[in-house]
């Protein structure tokens, strides 16, 4: 076992490159998922403001329900 893990005198250098890999690859997902969630929320804002506004039907002065 200790053989595997020395990697014939070049284990440090091995390991040490396995971890930085699952290291980034790691921070990188993160940064993409917080990336993908401020997306979203941009995207529900934008379409909130430019979903049509529901507008109340104005009547003339004096006039009532009964009238229409």
């Amino acid at each position: 076992m200790i053989e595997f893990f020395s990697q014939g005198g070049y284990g440090g250098y091995v390991w040490g490159a396995f971890g930085m890999t699952f290291g980034l690859l790691l921070i990188e997902i993160l940064q993409l998922r917080g990336s993908r969630r401020a997306t979203l929320t941009r995207l529900s804002r934008l379409l909130r403001l430019r979903a049509p506004r529901p507008t109340a039907t104005r009547r003339p002065p004096g006039t009532t329900d009964a009238q229409s």
